[in-house]
């Protein structure tokens, strides 16, 4: 969805000609809020076009844009014919990112629920549309298999996916390390690189979520590494930084719903795992 917006600025420049001259420090303030309002504006349109998933940052935006809309009928005095088709157009705008939700009511309360009660396994932003599970609560250090209760939450999650409002809904899965190298033995043979790690953890978490019943062709899995941390590693990473996320987006995508057995992939048979407290693994 696109919006002409380009005018903006020279509509709010104009405001200053319709009432003839206006103090210095009054049309110097006029001038550095046109300048805030085209940034705004920029900003805004390209969040709008390209992801729904900051609904709540851009309805803040707009409505603090609206009232610098309203800061500019004061400082220059325009007539409230021009000062209306500004409101107008930033009115529209704003209803048509209210109209936006990341997810259906039942499925971001639903979410929510199963998140606080995970016991931190498991944490949601509503906001975007987003599933974090704390790789320390859902694997083993060096593996990607998953720990029985991951397996659990993950079976309610597959429930709530398998539901009829979450029925238009594609799941982005994407594993994520902390910077400590791998340096067992038998974590390379199965995970040569933390790249290797993020991506066999994102794939157990999709064949989990297949196994429980969740259309195949609804998932896209990636692996980052290391190489998106949220927060700065040490010496021995960061547990913040050791994540699963997913993702979820109204789907595009139009064919029949394919079964697991046509495209399952396996990540690789887990061996036995030692856990230690220098994160070693």
């Amino acid at each position: 969805m696109r919006f002409n917006l380009l005018a903006l600025g020279t509509t709010t420049l104009a405001f200053a000609t319709l009432t003839g001259c206006i103090p210095q420090t009054q049309y110097d303030d006029l001038m550095t809020n046109n300048r805030s309002l085209k940034q705004q504006v920029a900003q805004l349109q390209g969040e709008l076009d390209t992801s729904s998933a900051n609904e709540e940052m851009l309805r803040k935006q707009l409505a603090e844009a609206a009232a610098d809309l309203l800061k500019a009928k004061t400082l220059a005095g325009a007539s409230d014919e021009d000062i209306q088709a500004l409101t107008d157009r930033y009115n529209k705008l704003l209803s048509q990112v209210n109209a936006l939700d990341v997810l259906p009511t039942d499925v971001s309360a639903a979410l929510e629920d199963i998140a606080a009660a995970s016991g931190g396994l498991l944490t949601f932003d509503k906001a975007k549309g987003m599933l974090r599970f704390s790789s320390d609560v859902t694997f083993d250090s060096g593996s990607a298999q998953l720990t029985e209760k991951a397996k659990n939450v993950l079976a309610q999650v597959a429930a709530v996916l398998n539901g009829n409002s979450a029925s238009g809904l594609e799941v982005q899965v994407v594993g994520h390390t902390d910077s400590v190298a791998i340096r067992k033995a038998n974590t390379v043979a199965q995970h040569p690189t933390n790249m290797h790690l993020s991506a066999h953890r994102a794939i157990s978490v999709r064949e989990t979520l297949v196994s429980d019943g969740v259309g195949a062709n609804r998932f896209m899995v990636a692996g980052y590494g290391e190489f998106r941390p949220v927060t700065e590693n040490s010496t021995k990473g960061a547990q913040a930084n050791r994540r699963v996320e997913l993702y979820l987006k109204p789907s595009t995508e139009t064919t029949p719903t394919v079964t697991a057995t046509e495209t399952t992939v396996t990540a690789p048979t887990p061996v036995a795992a030692t856990t230690d407290d220098d994160n070693v693994k």
